[in-house]
């Protein structure tokens, strides 16, 4: 499990390879991931987009951008959580994703929260990152 905090909001990640959506002999591997946001500050705060950028082992990026995650812009009270899988999918056995989402509170102020770095592995390549 990977995590980060920012502005006393916590980001953990929890990713997992899926063999039954990967077909190597084709170059292709899925990952899901869980991201479990936790609102640790004393004010409501509430995700409106998120940025990622995808890595693969090759170097080669990609960078996605939209409003919210899973159709959804969660508001958190103090003290509440979200979570949600999504996926990845990406043409070498091994990757990296982070990224960041932009927050707003309830005074209107918007800030970003880190998204920590976290390594996409098959069972054959897995790494631990520092």
């Amino acid at each position: 499990m990977y995590h980060a905090v920012t502005h006393q909001i916590e980001v953990t990640v929890e990713p997992q390879f899926l063999p039954e959506r990967s077909a190597p002999e084709k170059q292709q591997y899925f990952w899901a991931y869980t991201i479990n946001i936790v609102n640790n500050s004393g004010e409501t705060v509430q995700l409106k987009t998120r940025h990622w950028i995808i890595t693969d082992e090759t170097g080669h990026r990609q960078e996605v951008r939209g409003e919210g995650v899973i159709g959804e812009q969660p508001v958190l009270a103090p003290g509440e959580n979200f979570e949600y899988t999504s996926g990845v999918p990406l043409t070498t056995p091994s990757g990296f994703m982070s990224g960041h989402y932009q927050m707003v509170n309830d005074r209107g102020e918007r800030f970003e929260i880190d998204i920590p770095l976290f390594s996409l592995d098959t069972p054959d390549t897995r790494r631990t990152l520092n």
